[in-house]
């Protein structure tokens, strides 16, 4: 592989692990210290549901597909700002320019469709009765 191709595969990987990690961090509960009812071994242990308390496969979908946008939507921002990487160091290099604005085309038609892919699914989830 290329330099090119391992850096944009870490870049890709970065906010792939960033975007994972907020939404761990976002979903965390605070607990707060162990209190001595949770050391009591006179009761059952039970375990909190990972998936959330509503775990209906409509809002398990629309978990799932907020996600995969968010993670989407990673990626443009990555590609805008390597296209306008590209266009800003091309030093007059017409070739260079195209590239870069053919990239920040193709990302903002990316973006655009990310968005009415995210507005379709709401408008369809709101239809069904799912928030």
């Amino acid at each position: 592989m290329t330099k090119k191709t391992i850096f944009l595969l870490s870049i890709l990987s970065l906010f792939i692990l960033i975007n994972f990690n907020f939404v761990l961090l976002c979903n965390a509960a605070d607990e707060g210290p162990i209190s001595s009812e949770a050391l009591d071994t006179s009761k059952p242990v039970t375990l909190d549901n990972p998936l959330g308390k509503t775990t209906t496969p409509e809002v398990l979908m629309g978990n799932i597909i907020q996600a995969i946008l968010g993670i989407v939507g990673s990626i443009a921002l990555v590609m805008v700002i390597y296209g306008g990487f590209i266009w800003m160091t091309a030093a007059g290099n017409q070739e260079k320019v195209t590239k870069g604005r053919d990239v920040l085309v193709w990302a903002a038609v990316g973006l655009f469709i990310i968005f009415s892919s995210y507005a379709l699914v709401k408008f369809v989830f709101t239809g069904l009765g799912v928030s």
